[in-house]
């Protein structure tokens, strides 16, 4: 396998392999499942000159937003790609009849074909868009793609305008996220509430950028599906369906959500709000009876788990002699005696002997090392696990890239390290600043290499004028005032 995922191969050869990221294993699902009508496959250049500056495919059937897959030279090359998932699995092929490239780089541009049976639970039990048009009953059909679980207010809104309309209820979850099966467990566990009868069928559709054009291809899915009707809080020209704007309900002084127009201003009780909400999720306590069902709120908390539930990953960052090494250890060694997580240490001289061997120090080389780290710190996080890491991390793109990957599954704080560069040269037991001083080290951070001072640290130290303790103590008291660790005394 190359670096870049091919298949051994040569440009032009006949087929090569390409895993897919998130988004992009989204819509070549959604091309399968015939969501996305009426297209095949990824869009050629004219298709996407046609759609960005028209909205509507060169036929002139409306389209609000360009599906692409941006590719390698040399897959572009390929008159054939194979399409696997991360763990990879073939999911398609994709005849490559019409590769481009602008600006930004290469595009392959074809149908794309199934092969085998799907893989996955949550592929298996979504039918075809077809299928799912076929059964559903004569007469209007309202969609509802919900991104988060359906609490009593949602539920509320959705019979009212399905009771208005005399209409079926067609639910597509949103699937997107680390743990897309937990929002399409807690619809599931939202089904007593709705409407009898109610099609609750997941699709794979990701948020895209522009608000607008989400909601517009929010709309195509929904007709695709079967949708007449469709629950949108956007106003939307040129839908293929009737959007409907969600109806004003409120709380009464009977805890039931009713039309506001049936409840006197003075009877009306305040929702829960989206920070109350998140503060009652972090901290573990029960959401409210008047708000969500005992089940639903079982799925919302498997979501959201309380914060001292979930993983979290300190990156230290900072030159070399700084003190990073040092402090991580202090850190693994005062958490493993308070804290019940399980802690990895991810030093920066550790992993390059282990899990970065062979990588040298040329700026591509180092995103290597810190991305890869990056992706362990996620997995321990994923787990519940806190991920401690040491490494220099010059670069704030790589350093950002850490921060999404974590921030997906568990909480993220970047601790910069900025003792001056006079006493980590000071500090040099190993010689390497008077070696790169005199050009024996040619890509050494702070002397022969940049580092890029992060402005987005959540913590920032100078352990010239901090003793060890002292240090620690300040991260400690960060993770515990964002509620990551509870209270302790040191020892």
């Amino acid at each position: 396998m190359s670096a870049n995922g091919m298949e051994p191969g040569c440009p032009g050869s006949r087929r090569v392999a390409r895993y897919l990221e998130p988004v992009e294993l989204a819509d070549v699902e959604l091309l399968l499942d015939g969501a996305f009508p009426p297209l095949r496959g990824f869009l050629a250049a004219d298709e996407v000159d046609s759609v960005r500056t028209r909205q509507r495919l060169r036929g002139g059937t409306p389209w609000p937003e360009p599906i692409t897959l941006r590719v390698s030279d040399e897959v572009a090359a390929a008159e054939e790609i194979e399409l696997r998932d991360v763990e990879g699995a073939p999911v398609a092929v994709l005849r490559n009849e019409a590769p481009w490239r602008d600006e930004s780089g290469a595009y392959a541009a074809g149908p794309v074909q199934d092969v085998g049976d799907p893989s996955g639970v949550l592929r298996r039990m979504r039918p075809s868009a077809a299928d799912v048009r076929a059964k559903l009953p004569p007469g209007p059909v309202l969609g509802v793609l919900p991104e988060q679980p359906l609490h009593h207010r949602e539920l509320a809104q959705v019979r009212e305008l399905a009771a208005e309309h005399d209409a079926h209820v067609l639910v597509l979850p949103r699937m997107s996220g680390p743990r897309p099966e937990l929002l399409v467990q807690a619809v599931l566990a939202a089904e007593p509430e709705l409407p009898g009868g109610t099609t609750i069928v997941p699709v794979p559709l990701v948020r895209r950028t522009d608000p607008k054009r989400d909601a517009l291809l929010t709309a195509h899915v929904a007709a695709a599906y079967g949708a007449t009707h469709l629950i949108s809080e956007h106003p939307l020209e040129h839908a293929p369906l009737e959007v409907l704007e969600p109806p004003e309900v409120v709380r009464d002084q009977t805890d039931r959500w009713r039309p506001a127009a049936q409840v006197a201003p003075v009877d009306r009780r305040p929702d829960l709000s989206a920070e109350r909400l998140r503060e009652l999720l972090d901290r573990g306590e029960d959401l409210p009876g008047w708000f969500t069902t005992p089940a639903i709120a079982e799925q919302q908390r498997r979501m959201h788990p309380p914060l001292a539930d979930r993983g979290f990953t300190v990156l230290f960052t900072g030159l070399s002699g700084a003190g990073k090494s040092t402090l991580a250890r202090a850190l693994r060694d005062e958490l493993n005696r308070h804290d019940h997580r399980a802690v990895t240490l991810l030093d920066g001289d550790v992993v390059r002997r282990t899990l970065c061997e062979g990588l040298g120090f040329s700026a591509e080389d180092r995103s290597r090392n810190v991305r890869r780290i990056g992706f362990v710190a996620a997995e321990v996080a994923r787990h519940g696990g806190a991920a401690i890491c040491a490494p220099i991390a010059p670069y704030h793109d790589d350093r950002d890239a850490v921060r999404r990957m974590v921030a997906e599954v568990g909480g993220f704080v970047l601790v910069h390290v900025a003792t001056p560069l006079g006493e980590c040269e000071r500090r040099d037991r190993k010689g390497l600043y008077r070696k790169a001083r005199a050009g024996l080290l040619p890509d050494f951070t702070g002397v022969s290499a940049p580092y890029e001072i992060p402005g987005d640290a959540d913590l920032v130290l100078d352990t010239s004028g901090l003793s060890q303790d002292e240090a620690v103590g300040r991260v400690v008291a960060l993770l515990r005032e964002q509620g990551w660790v509870g209270s302790w005394t040191s020892e």
